[in-house]
């Protein structure tokens, strides 16, 4: 089966890109976008940058010790994407090989000489999930040889004693691999990696073993902690362990620590990780928005993460938070021409960014880029939106589960179905049944969503966040209704998160707006809105709203401090124009504001 993830247990079994297939649409159009333009960007960048060059043989080595890693990230993305430029590529990178399997263009000929920063096991992560990609979509072929070598040298070099990587995704990769061709040593593998992971395994660092999540076993921790992309492909590789071997203290583990991340150190967008110096999950409750860093990676872990969860478990919480990164973090991460890409997200900037023409050096930058020094999140999303069919919908034994709205046509068993929708800007969903058969229909309803109803042979039911559940038999041209309103709504932070306090966002559905001021418009410096029913209008297929606010433009002058209270502003009333978050950024630079005064 076409499918990034495919456990042999679970609550639920996913359906893969043979089973799914996408319309125009929201999501239909980004995956359309990404086979046809994304996924030759990053190829030509990676050849402009020497990056393919490196298996070549040139010299000097040009890019970062793991920049082998954005080559296999790419070959998944064309895996998937069944594109056509990948067999030229692999063997390219097949030319790079050793005789024991061994490929690294960084450290061959000082093999495995530093662990914490050198990405070996990581950059082999990459090349088997390419690899499983491949043999999946094609079956074995030049690139699946590779992986495979390279798989089989890992488990001979490191079956024995403690050593792991500073940087997981070789422990989900293995387990893939064991998956996909039965071979238990994979499984033992990834199993020993997982478990040595805390021991310490690793040198202490200047930012702590946190950092590498080694600072203790995965089964003690309490919450997702240090390097945020680390920390959550972690997880994704010990949930998947632990449902390959039957452990459910491990996956309770898992799940425990991830109801204390969502609730305590997870932003609005569903971004991840507050702290820009390592690119981690800050304390409980430390959300800034200026300050945000919340990795495109990482949001891309995390949906990893909540959908090995979801399968495992059948928990429609675990899909709720997909849905929110997916339309807020993995929307945002690339522009609507799938040509420049955020690294970081915050979710208020405050001076617009220089634009770039070529490489950003830094991750940071209010403005989405072509390229990066490290562009892992380029590769990242044209991998995800390849596969992305595959997280859609499930199966099992009593139906078909839809977990996400888009429109698309469906086959599961003795089921097919087309769904119609206008999602995320309209609430209404059609499910229509498109040959006779038999088996339950679930269709998930968000958390979000109130006074949701399911229209169904002639009658019309009220449906709570969960799953809507209808039953066959089925005769082609049934047609089931989802209707979830979509009114405009005020969100309110904890008052423990004290960067927000006396702030509100708005959301619509699963979307988060935010202000944004380009050029000439009202700046944002000082804000502050009235919490009134927000106005919504459609312009050019996308909903935006309008919000009751006063904007006040005083520089200010001298020590900004008063010993009296001084918080009233010189301001002028307007009606605040909201975009959904996703589209900020594509109009220039700009200043923006998710969390908005009071």
């Amino acid at each position: 089966m076409a499918n990034p993830v495919l456990p042999s247990s679970g609550v639920l079994s996913p359906l893969g890109l043979d089973a799914v297939r996408l319309s125009p649409g929201f999501w239909g159009d980004r995956v359309a976008l990404n086979r046809e333009v994304t996924i030759a960007h990053c190829q030509e960048w990676e050849e402009r940058e020497g990056w393919i060059g490196n298996f070549r043989g040139e010299r000097p080595r040009r890019g970062r010790e793991f920049s082998d890693s954005e080559i296999y990230k790419l070959l998944e993305a064309m895996a998937w994407a069944d594109h056509p430029g990948l067999p030229a590529l692999a063997e390219t990178v097949a030319q790079a090989q050793e005789g024991d399997g061994y490929i690294n263009t960084r450290w061959s000929g000082s093999r495995y000489t530093d662990f914490e920063w050198g990405h070996e096991l990581y950059c082999y992560g990459h090349l088997i999930q390419a690899g499983v990609a491949r043999l999946r979509m094609h079956g074995e072929d030049r690139l699946t040889q590779v992986a495979v070598r390279a798989a089989d040298h890992v488990c001979r070099r490191f079956m024995e004693g403690t050593e792991t990587c500073g940087h997981p995704v070789i422990e989900m990769a293995l387990v893939e691999l064991y998956r996909a061709t039965g071979a238990e040593r994979y499984l033992e593998m990834a199993k020993r990696f997982v478990e040595r992971r805390g021991l310490p395994a690793l040198a202490e660092i200047h930012f702590g073993r946190g950092y590498f999540q080694d600072d203790v076993p995965v089964r003690q921790a309490q919450v997702f902690r240090g390097h945020a992309v680390r920390a959550l492909y972690l997880a994704s590789g010990v949930v998947d362990v632990a449902v390959e071997t039957g452990d459910q203290e491990l996956l309770k583990a898992v799940e425990a620590q991830w109801e204390r991340t969502i609730a305590r150190r997870t932003h609005l967008t569903g971004g991840m990780g507050s702290r820009h110096i390592d690119e981690s999950f800050g304390d409980d409750y430390e959300l800034p928005p200026d300050r945000a860093y919340n990795e495109t990676c990482a949001s891309i872990a995390s949906i990893m993460l909540a959908h090995r969860l979801l399968l495992a478990t059948g928990d429609a919480r675990y899909a709720d938070l997909a849905e929110r990164t997916l339309y807020n973090m993995l929307a945002t991460g690339v522009a609507l021409d799938g040509r420049t890409f955020f690294y970081a997200n915050p979710l208020q900037v405050r001076v617009p960014a220089v634009p770039l023409e070529g490489v950003n050096h830094a991750a940071e930058g209010g403005l989405r880029s072509p390229w990066f020094d490290v562009s892992c999140c380029p590769n990242n999303i044209a991998r995800t939106l390849a596969s992305l069919p595959a997280y859609m919908a499930t199966t099992a034994a009593d139906g078909l589960q839809i977990h996400h709205f888009t429109p698309s046509e469906i086959r599961s068993g003795g089921l097919a179905v087309r769904v119609e929708t206008g999602y995320p800007w309209d609430g209404a969903v059609t499910v229509r049944v498109l040959e006779d058969g038999d088996g339950r229909i679930k269709l998930r309803v968000p958390a979000w969503a109130s006074d949701a109803r399911l229209a169904h042979g002639g009658t019309v039911r009220e449906v709570t966040p969960g799953y809507a559940v209808a039953d066959g038999p089925w005769r082609a041209g049934d047609e089931l209704r989802l209707e979830l309103p979509m009114p405009p709504r005020w969100t309110f932070p904890n008052s423990k998160i004290d960067a927000l306090r006396g702030c509100a966002a708005v959301e619509r559905g699963p979307l988060v707006y935010c202000a944004e001021s380009v050029g000439d418009e009202p700046p944002l410096a000082e804000l502050a809105v009235r919490v009134q029913p927000p106005a919504e209008h459609a312009a050019n297929g996308v909903v935006e709203l309008e919000v009751e606010a006063a904007l006040g433009d005083s520089d200010g002058d001298g020590w900004p401090y008063s010993p009296a209270r001084n918080d009233r502003m010189d301001a002028s009333d307007v009606r605040l124009r909201l975009i959904p978050y996703h589209r900020w950024g594509n109009r220039g630079p700009a200043t923006m504001r998710v969390w908005l005064p009071i």
